[in-house]
């Protein structure tokens, strides 16, 4: 997959270098330096089936963490909540 964001990733190089070292000791070197945050390979469940695809069965996930801000009337950031992420690298065609 290329061209545009497909993924909610928000630029965190934290989240980046966690998720590529997970891809490396999974799958190897090849496998980490396919990875683009931005584009392809890391996304959700979701996502994936709202794309055409769908996760091996038995696949395991991928934890990530991201940060939901909680902001007070005037918008203002007053506490950042950590929500855990849960992505799919390797993927199949829906109906194969």
């Amino acid at each position: 997959m290329s061209g545009p964001s497909v993924s909610g990733y928000t630029g965190s190089e934290t989240t980046r270098d966690m998720v590529a070292s997970e891809i490396e000791r999974r799958w190897g070197k090849a496998e980490m330096k396919k990875y683009d945050p931005e584009r392809n390979t890391c996304l959700t469940f979701r996502k994936w089936l709202s794309l055409g695809f769908v996760p091996r069965k038995g696949e395991k996930c991928i934890r990530s963490v991201t940060f939901v801000e909680k902001k007070d009337a005037q918008g203002n950031v007053i506490k950042k909540i950590p929500r855990p992420v849960f992505l799919f690298q390797p993927v199949e065609k829906k109906g194969v």
